[in-house]
């Protein structure tokens, strides 16, 4: 499995390894499972495709929902297929919540109520969903700091799960924590960790290249067939700035410093989630140099050859 923030070359490695141990990859990336979102989620080419087959590509509609246990019932079915055919399976991805819920499972908590969820995202609609993040820092500052403030989706369930009992999302996740379970497949977690001079330098070349590539054309597209913000799909970065733009509410120049600011503080809270959230820390291999990363060895452990 290769995990790590945006921007560290984990689908350069990816394929990498997959060509030399013939193996096929399934992406845990919660953007990437959407059609005609290409260029900004930097999803794999078609070339890259041909050469490696892939999964859990674009699997949804931008207006479809798209939940973590939806994405482990697709992750398993396509590992039982890569497996039964005797291939490798190389998870690659940068959604920490995908990532845990492969690996650990998800923590289930009280089941949900159309009631607070609609008062809830009547809020984020009249006044934004800062203000929610910002009900959520009040009660659970844990939770606050690990979610984005703009996933709508989490901070309302982390809001109802308080409301529904009492207790804050993080309580729950005390009483029931994951990184004492066993994993739910054998693995090697590779972590890409690049110094963050390096990482940064790299988001903000990647985001010029996606603008060369025409992410803004992706957009419009998207907004031609009815794919706009409040869509969960579209509030993802890259596309969130934008939209703005198109509705004239944001400089084209000042929307492309805000891609890449918003990406590199992503990319800083992504290191951080992963080294509190995925098992224990020593189960993870953290590599600063993609190139480094001694592919032989990961190839003999896909064969089975090696216990490391």
């Amino acid at each position: 499995m290769i995990i790590g923030p945006t921007g560290a070359g984990k689908t350069r490695l990816s394929l990498a390894l997959a060509e030399r141990c013939g193996g096929e990859v399934v992406s845990a990336d919660s953007q990437q499972v959407y059609v005609g979102m290409d260029i900004g989620t930097g999803k794999v080419t078609a070339g890259e495709r041909d050469r490696v087959t892939h999964h859990l590509l674009d699997v949804v509609r931008p207006d479809e929902e798209m939940t973590a246990a939806r994405f482990i019932e697709l992750a398993d079915a396509a590992i039982e297929d890569i497996t039964a055919r005797k291939k490798p399976v190389i998870v690659c991805g940068g959604t920490g919540l995908y990532v845990r819920a492969l690996l650990l499972g998800l923590f289930a908590g009280p089941p949900a109520s159309p009631e607070i969820r609609a008062e809830l995202t009547k809020v984020a609609r009249e006044q934004g969903t800062a203000a929610l993040h910002a009900e959520l820092a009040r009660i659970d500052p844990t939770a606050a700091s690990k979610i984005d403030p703009n996933d709508e989706k989490r901070i309302i369930r982390a809001l109802e799960v308080f409301r529904l009992t009492g207790e804050t999302m993080s309580a729950h996740q005390a009483k029931h924590d994951h990184r004492s379970l066993p994993l739910r497949y054998p693995a090697k977690l590779v972590g890409l960790n690049p110094e963050r001079e390096a990482l940064y330098t790299a988001i903000n070349a990647r985001v010029d290249q996606m603008m060369e590539q025409g992410l803004e054309a992706e957009v419009a597209t998207l907004r031609a067939a009815g794919f706009v913000p409040p869509l969960r799909s579209q509030q993802a970065i890259g596309y969130a700035e934008l939209h703005e733009v198109c509705e004239q509410r944001l400089d084209r120049s000042r929307a492309i410093e805000l891609i890449k600011r918003n990406s590199r503080h992503y990319a800083r809270r992504q290191v951080s989630w992963y080294r509190a959230q995925i098992a224990q820390p020593e189960t993870i291999t953290w590599h600063p140099d993609p190139s480094a990363v001694d592919l032989a060895q990961l190839e003999r452990y896909l064969a089975g050859l090696d216990g490391d």
